[in-house]
Parts: C-alpha cells; sequence; structure tokens
C-alpha cells in the first residue's frame, strides 16, 4: 500500500488540495447564498451585480436594455427592447464557475504572488466575459428564440468553460510548479 501512495503522491495530492479547496470555497459561497430568502424572492448581491453589469453593457452598445425583480422567483428579468428575454438567476453569475477555476489553479499550485495574480486575474476574466455572454445571449435569444436550447444550453456553456479550460492549460504551462522551464539558447 505504501508503495502506491508513493507512486501515485502527486495525484493525491492535487486531488486532495483540489477537493479540500473547492469544498472549503463552496461552503463559503453555500454561507452567502444562506443569507438570502429565496421564498421572499430575494437575490443574492452578486447576481445583481452581474444583472446591473449586463444592462450597462448593453446600454453601452446603444441597446435598449432595463432589469427589473422577477416577480415569481428569485432573480433579475433582463428587457431588451421592451421584451422581458433573461431572468438572471443565481446560477448564471458564474461564481461556481470561479471555484472551480480557483480549485484547479490551488491545486496545482505555484508560487504564492503568480498563484495569486493569476487566480485574480482569471476570475476577473471570467466574470467580463460572463456578462458579455449575458448580454450577446439577451441579444440572440431576442432574435433567435427557437435557437434557445442551442444557445443557452449548449453554445455559451461550451464558451465559457472553453475559456476557463484554456486558463487552465496556461496555468499548468507556465505557471504552475509542474511548468516546464526552458533556458534560453
Amino acid at each position: 500500500m505504501k508503495k502506491y501512495f508513493i507512486l501515485y503522491k502527486p495525484f493525491l495530492l492535487f486531488l486532495g488540495k483540489f477537493l479540500l479547496t473547492y469544498l472549503l470555497l463552496t461552503f463559503i459561497y453555500q454561507s452567502y447564498l444562506n443569507q438570502f430568502d429565496v421564498k421572499k424572492l430575494e437575490v443574492d448581491g452578486f447576481t445583481q451585480l452581474v444583472a446591473k453589469q449586463t444592462k450597462d453593457v448593453m446600454l453601452f452598445f446603444n441597446c435598449d436594455a432595463k432589469t427589473a425583480p422577477n416577480l415569481k422567483e428569485s432573480g433579475v428579468n433582463l428587457y431588451y427592447n421592451q421584451k422581458p428575454i433573461a431572468r438572471i438567476i443565481e446560477g448564471c453569475n458564474a461564481l461556481s464557475v470561479v471555484i472551480l477555476f480557483v480549485s484547479f489553479v490551488i491545486a496545482f499550485s505555484g508560487k504564492i504572488k503568480p498563484t495569486i495574480l493569476f487566480i485574480l486575474g482569471g476570475s476577473l476574466l471570467i466574470h467580463i466575459l460572463n456578462v458579455a455572454r449575458i448580454a450577446l445571449l439577451c441579444v440572440l435569444l431576442y432574435y433567435y428564440p427557437a435557437q434557445e436550447h442551442f444557445l443557452h444550453g449548449v453554445l455559451f456553456p461550451l464558451f465559457i468553460y472553453g475559456v476557463v479550460f484554456m486558463l487552465w492549460v496556461i496555468w499548468v504551462n507556465k505557471f504552475s510548479k509542474y511548468a516546464t522551464k526552458t533556458t534560453p539558447s
């Protein structure tokens, strides 16, 4: 048994760090969400921020956009050209995606400063792209409502998780302690 532990030690350390970070961040996020009563239609502050920033991005591009509280469930309605197009709920704020991203980076952590900077930069990039994703999705759903399943269920998740995957590849290959260091010739 000891032989297998030694043989698989790098994988077991990665798995342990990933799971510990993921569970800790998920617990913290869930504790944050528990402050809001969904039965009273309360929306967490970060989801409200994402809705506001999405509206602001659309307004920046001269779109007719506004937000309003959803009166049937915990969320924010996003209107485009006076028509309710999207419902921004907790799952739309991409914090669960950021938690996954951060957990992976920490599991493959390198030096502390690059790790923190990459986590902050990557999290900010994910947030910005998520807001852009929601804005673009809203416009596309207005013009192509029949494509909702493809746009919301396939294309845009593929986009956001594809970005996260590319960030992971960059992290592992360029900054983690496993990155290959080449000396200039």
